[in-house]
Formats: C-alpha cells, structure tokens, sequence
C-alpha cells in the first residue's frame, strides 16, 4: 500500500474514532459565553478528543470524567505508546476480567443506545467474540439485535454451558422486539386482509357505507334528499373467506445478521395471524425450511447458519415449489443480491412468479442500520422486472406487507437507490 493510501486509511480510521466518541459524549454549545460555559464547553471537547497533544483544550479531567475518558480510551484510543494522562491506549485486550469491569463501566456512564453501539466497537475492533463463549460474560453485556447476531454467528463454537445463557439473552431481545413490533403489524395486516376481501354482495353489517355512498353518488335524488345504492360494497370476514399465503425467503450469509433476527420475529407474528400461511425459508448455498418452528422465533435464530455462500437461484427454486395459489401469495426475498447461483436463472424464476400473480417484493435489508452493500446490478434487473428492490426499516415493513396483500404499490424509500424503477 502506498504512504498515500495509509496517510488516508489512518486519516479515515481517526474520523471514525471521533464520529464514536461524538455518539457516546453529548455536546451543549457554551450558550451565553460566560467562563462556566467555556469551562463546560472545553470538558466536553477534552473528552471527544482524547487529551492527546493536539487537542488544544488544556483542560484536565478529576473524578468521574476521568473514569468516563478511561473507559473511551480503553476502546478508542491509540494502542501503546501514551503516557498516563496525556493520550489514551487501548486497554481491553482478551482478558475477560478486564472486559467485565469495562462493561459495567460503561453501563454506569452511558445511556443503553450508546452502550449498544461501544459493545459492537470492542467485539468488532478488538476481536472480543470470543470472550461471549463465556457465560458470566453474556450475562454483563447490554442485549441488542447486533449482540444476537453476534450469538448465533458463535453458534457452532458455543459450549453447551453458554448455550443456556445465550438463548436467554436471545429471548430477550426477542420478547422486546414482539412487544415492540406484534400490535402494529397485526393492526396494519388485519385491515389490508379486509380490504383485499371487499365483495359487492355484502351482509347488513359488512358493508362499507363510505365506499358505498361515494360509489352512488350519481343515483342521488334531491327531491328526497337521499342516495338509492345500486351497488353495495363490503368487507368480507377475513378470517374466514381470506387466506393468504406468504413466503420470507431469508439470505443468512454474515452481512444479513441484523435482517435474520428481525425477519425471524416478524415470521412468528405473521403466523400468528389465521388469515396468513406463513412459510420461513433461510438459505446460503443450501436450503432451509424453518416453517414448523415459528411458533417460537428463538428456535427459529438457533436453527440458522450466519455465514457461508449465497444461491438466491436455489432458495426461489424452492419457495416457488411451495407455492399452491400464486394470486394470493406474497413472496418477500431479503438479500444483499450477491448471488453465487445462476443469476439469470434467479431473474427468469422471479418472472416467471410474477407471471403467474405472486407479488414478489425484494428487501436489501430489514433493519435500522441504513442503507447496505448491495449488488446494484442485479438490483437494477430485479426493478426492471417490477419487483423494486430496497432497505426496509422494521417501522415500515407492516406498510410493505400491507401494501403487496392489497396489490397496490409499495411504499419505497425515496433514497435514490438504483434498485428502484428507472433509479
């Protein structure tokens, strides 16, 4: 690599650095300009900075700023070489003790979300998974989608003494994300389920009187200030005349830990619902049909590989081959679209699905963390196909699932992304 190159990847690392410390100390301006808000002002730039000589605040840190600046340091500080007091070194290393009693340090000084992102830090920068294998380490972490994933990334390696220990940190995460998520999906599916089964032939109590009196307007007679409807519109009941069949066919290579949890826990709340057929199907180069576990999302996580290749075109093979009424299917893929099958065999199968009347919708990714790296080519095709391929956040996947049953267009994120129609 050249100097060039490394002037830059040190410049790049350095600016990552400051972005974390940014997250994980919150900066007030100094507001009126008096010495007491220069003073604070100074402290709270002394610990973005580090305290390293060129961080030009001059400002010394006692007590409790100093245990905070200790505990930032041991995570992003320059390993080795700094002098007590002057600059921060990387002090975690593998030693469980040492990592345990930062946990709870961190915990004491930092709310939950920052202590969330400082854990994926040390687990990514300083190689601290393997430590997780431990069960009174498990125990000390803050539990969050990226910690499962995580988890079930160790899964094969894990001692059966840590196994307990993981799946209840698991259920967890697993339990919160149900509580969060579960009333505003069935609410949302619920009603698209009743307005997809809307007949003209309704009984008394199922008629839809605003769709009904906006469809007869014309027939109104002012003479005696009513509307005779000649055609009445309803909902049918959807639990009993409405059956939909949906398909998540789930990419668990290593990119898509966050999507398998989260499309994991939507699985189980979509097959709690009796109007919906639900089918879970994982995949890397191999094909894995989780159906008879959604009754319990945890199993379903447990019974997941993160890691390995990826052919889409063998996954879809599959999911189409379970596919009984195509008009009233929802057929959702969540993969990064890196495919390691045959990619025009994938582009004819998804066609040939959407000939036939499934709705076909594509997810890149369905979690919080933003846009991923994603095959733009085959995102491309996949949008000339019809089928627009975009991030999901877990807010907005009720309204996207709402919106195929119904067969209306999907909500896309206005993001630009070249897997949407003409992007």
């Amino acid at each position: 690599m050249s100097t060039a190159s490394t002037d830059h990847a040190d410049q790049a690392q350095q600016a990552d650095h400051a972005d974390r410390h940014r997250q994980a100390v919150p900066f007030e301006g100094a507001g009126s300009g008096t010495s007491d808000a220069d003073g604070e002002r100074l402290r709270r730039w002394r610990l973005v900075l580090g305290g390293e000589e060129a961080d030009g605040t001059g400002c010394a840190l006692t007590g409790q700023d100093a245990a905070m600046d200790g505990a930032l340091g041991a995570l992003y500080g320059k390993s080795g070489g700094a002098r007590a007091g002057q600059g921060r070194s990387a002090g975690l290393g593998a030693s469980a003790p040492a990592v345990a009693r930062w946990l709870g340090d961190i915990r004491t000084y930092f709310p939950s979300s920052v202590v969330q992102v400082m854990q994926r830090d040390a687990i990514d920068r300083l190689g601290l998974s393997t430590l997780l294998l431990e069960p009174e380490m498990l125990e000390a972490v803050e539990a969050d989608v990226h910690l499962v994933g995580t988890l079930l990334s160790l899964n094969k390696a894990m001692p059966e003494t840590t196994k307990e220990t993981a799946r209840a940190v698991v259920r967890k995460v697993v339990e919160d994300l149900e509580k969060r998520l579960a009333t505003r999906t069935r609410a949302t599916l619920s009603g698209a389920l009743d307005r997809s089964a809307r007949i003209n032939r309704p009984r008394h109590h199922d008629i839809d009187w605003n769709r009904t009196i906006s469809a007869n307007l014309k027939h109104y007679l002012p003479e005696y200030r009513t509307i005779v409807p000649e055609r009445l519109i309803g909902y049918g009941r959807a639990s009993q005349s409405v059956r939909k069949e949906v398909v998540l066919c789930i990419d668990q290579s290593g990119s898509m830990a966050a999507s398998v949890v989260y499309a994991s826990v939507f699985g189980a709340v979509l097959a709690s619902m009796r109007s919906i057929d639900t089918r879970l199907v994982v995949f890397d180069t191999a094909v894995v049909d989780l159906t008879d576990q959604l009754d319990d999302p945890v199993d379903v996580l447990f019974g997941t590989q993160l890691g390995g290749g990826t052919d889409i075109n063998r996954a879809l093979a599959y999911c189409q081959s379970q596919i009984t009424r195509p008009a009233d299917t929802v057929v959702v893929l969540i993969s990064d679209l890196y495919e390691g099958g045959i990619r025009d065999e994938m582009l004819k199968r998804v066609a040939a699905m959407k000939a036939s009347g499934v709705q076909f919708v594509t997810l890149l990714a369905l979690s919080d963390e933003g846009a991923p790296a994603y095959d733009r080519e085959h995102a491309a095709a996949l949008a000339a196909l019809g089928a627009p391929a975009f991030a999901c956040t877990p807010d907005l996947f009720p309204e996207v699932m709402a919106a195929a049953i119904e067969k209306r267009p999907l909500p896309v994120p206005d993001t630009g992304s070249p897997g949407r129609r003409g992007g």
